[in-house]
């Protein structure tokens, strides 16, 4: 009877009352599981630049269930899966009512120290700091719109690749590397794999954990200066980052510029050699929760002008639960090089836990 009394009480689903609290399962001090969503509903009208006319969109951007945990000492994993652009309207002139239930992220980690983790399984390989920050926290509505152009030419899902990696945190945990293996582009099965390195240094507080945050609204000092290479057969990438937050009386400013050279050469065609550039800029209004925020995106590419792009955009959100749950509007202004400009407004409403 003890035994059964015990085994109920170490497997009780709780919800502590603290503002960070979490819905976990604690089986005993070295194994626990949590739990968390992310959904966020979306409207948005984007003009085609031929017809000038506006397709108009109310749809499920992102419909996330998490879990993460503790299954051994040192020993963690975090599980993913999402359902993006449920009710979107297709090309086809349909809406995309088939829900597709994909594993996002999928992957184990063990803590040798704080200098050594090795993560392995499915998981985001960008060498830029935004391809490798979580959808929850991004400043802007999305990504920015070339950060993950490597996904599709690497096979990648969603910017992710399957692989092994080390990573780990020196100099009082100002220094971050990440350095592994993934499966890349396989077409053939004697392809040799491909490999991706990234440093970063804070200046300020440290900054750790997985996935990089797009804003810390206030709550951190944050001066990161990152640097990524990748390469695979005859594709190279090289990318240079730097992130900015810090709060200014009540509020706060945040700030990054992205910078990536991409060449997939002869080996992947379909990324031609380009330079993406991303600039984001936030500023916290005080305690009012209101954030302007502006966005730029550039792409160059090396051999012609066709392709070359620039989106210029500005907007606004409201924190109401800071990234638990929030209002984000912008409005952007789609340039090409060659062809007729076109505009793109989009509201959406986050609401995540985990």
């Amino acid at each position: 009877m003890g035994s059964i009394r015990h085994k109920l009480l170490v497997l009780t689903l709780f919800l502590t009352s603290a503002a960070s609290a979490q819905m976990a399962i604690k089986v005993n001090d070295n194994v626990n599981l949590k739990f968390g969503i992310l959904l966020q509903t979306q409207a948005e009208e984007l003009q085609d630049a031929a017809t000038r006319g506006y397709a108009q969109n109310i749809f499920i951007r992102r419909a996330r269930l998490l879990l993460g945990g503790q299954i051994a000492p040192n020993l963690t994993f975090f599980v993913e899966t999402d359902s993006p652009n449920i009710n979107k309207s297709l090309t086809t002139g349909t809406k995309n009512t088939q829900v597709s239930l994909f594993l996002q992220d999928a992957y184990v980690e063990y803590k040798v120290r704080p200098e050594l983790m090795i993560d392995a399984g499915l998981m985001l390989t960008s060498v830029s700091r935004n391809g490798l920050q979580g959808a929850t926290t991004l400043m802007p509505i999305d990504y920015g719109a070339y950060t993950f152009a490597y996904s599709g030419p690497t096979q990648s899902s969603a910017g992710r690749d399957t692989g092994v990696q080390a990573r780990g945190y020196l100099l009082n945990n100002k220094l971050e590397y990440r350095t592994g293996i993934f499966q890349g582009m396989r077409d053939n099965q004697q392809r040799e794999l491909r490999f991706t390195s990234r440093v970063a240094y804070s200046f300020l507080d440290p900054e750790s954990g997985y996935f990089y945050t797009g804003t810390y609204l206030g709550k951190k000092k944050v001066l990161t200066v990152g640097a990524g290479y990748e390469h695979q057969h005859k594709y190279r990438a090289y990318a240079a980052d730097v992130f900015f937050d810090h709060p200014v009386g009540n509020g706060a400013i945040t700030a990054q510029l992205d910078h990536v050279r991409y060449d997939g050469g002869t080996f992947l065609k379909s990324l031609p050699a380009q330079r993406d550039t991303l600039l984001e800029l936030g500023a916290l209004a005080g305690k009012s929760k209101w954030m302007p925020v502006v966005q730029f995106a550039d792409r160059n590419r090396a051999d012609t002008s066709t392709g070359d792009e620039r989106r210029y955009g500005g907007g606004v959100n409201y924190f109401l639960m800071g990234h638990n749950a929030n209002v984000k509007a912008l409005y952007t202004r789609i340039s090409p090089k060659v062809g007729r400009k076109s505009n793109q407004m989009s509201i959406q409403l986050q609401f995540f836990y985990f």
